[in-house]
């Protein structure tokens, strides 16, 4: 990711840290409800996601971050959502573990 891009996502993470849901970032929902993504774009039209969720405990995961390759239509693909999917599973696994 650019670095412009990380300092945008960066700070939407600070926002989601002090419990508050940055602007940029819109729910998802069925199997990912409580799964969020943090939308922004370069200069150059690029647009680049992150994915996290609040809902395990008190812990914040980010699950994925990628460039949206396909510049036609707005939803995230499903291999991308899969991933998500997936790792969402292995941050619950892993929060169940640490307690």
């Amino acid at each position: 990711m650019p670095e412009d891009i990380q300092d945008e996502v960066g700070y939407a993470l600070e926002q989601v840290q002090r419990g508050e849901t940055p602007d940029s970032a819109e729910p998802l929902h069925g199997k990912l409800s409580g799964v969020f993504e943090i939308k922004a774009d370069d200069e150059d039209g690029a647009t680049y996601r992150t994915i996290y969720t609040t809902k395990i405990g008190d812990v914040i995961y980010a699950l994925d971050a990628f460039k949206k390759k396909s510049k036609t239509g707005l939803s995230t693909p499903k291999t991308d959502l899969d991933r998500v999917e997936q790792r969402l599973k292995w941050a619950r696994e892993h929060h169940a573990k640490q307690k």
